[in-house]
């Protein structure tokens, strides 16, 4: 780890965080995957690949679980990603004497009829992770009538794009004047949107 500077964010992929919390279960067949697929979802939808799943109020495959990584064992996602970002982004305030510092724990997943996966942001800590253009004003003066900008997820794919998807090895990233306002307090909730309120819930609605 360099020297942390003020209004630096760190980028940690979930399965060393993972890892680090005993998140490892031994695989004995696929109809046990499957069991706890469906015990870590909140819901599930077969499909052809993988598992479609809800957790934590994310749509992702499989419930985060994965076994391309822990030699035939299941990592599955960190118990709280939000608390183990805080927990860290306090311990290295302290370290480096810090006041502006972000943390983001990433994992990867994939967007509806778009090919490959990219990076999302399973818990942050230390700075908005939602910027709110409602009712300001765009560049012909009309006001926006609905419009917020998903910082942390933007920032987890970018990093994890550096980080890579395959053999690189690359589990920290270190961002560099992110265009984020920081501070201590975090909504954990304010990327989450209801279901009858999503763009997709037609997609959804008769399945759940």
């Amino acid at each position: 780890m360099p020297h942390l500077s003020e209004k630096n964010i760190i980028v940690i992929t979930s399965k060393i965080i993972a890892l680090s919390e005993g998140r490892l279960v031994n695989k004995k067949n696929e109809k046990f995957k499957n069991e706890l697929i469906t015990k870590e979802s909140d819901f599930v939808w077969p499909t052809k690949h993988v598992r479609l799943t809800i957790k934590n109020g994310q749509i992702m495959a499989n419930a985060g679980i994965d076994e391309s990584n822990g030699n035939k064992k299941l990592i599955l996602l960190p118990e709280d990603s939000y608390q183990s970002a805080a927990n860290i982004r306090k311990y290295l305030i302290k370290k480096f004497q810090l006041k502006n510092l972000g943390i983001i724990i990433t994992d990867s997943h994939c967007l509806p009829l778009r090919s490959g996966t990219v990076g999302m942001a399973l818990g942050y800590a230390g700075f908005r992770g939602l910027k709110d253009y409602t009712a300001k004003k765009d560049i012909f003066g009309r006001r926006f009538k609905y419009a917020k900008a998903n910082i942390a997820d933007s920032l987890a794919a970018a990093a994890v794009l550096c980080m890579g998807e395959g053999n690189e090895k690359l589990p920290l990233a270190l961002i560099y004047n992110a265009p984020v306002k920081f501070r201590d307090k975090l909504n954990k909730n304010e990327l989450k949107i209801d279901l009858k309120d999503d763009i997709f819930n037609p997609l959804f609605k008769n399945l759940i």
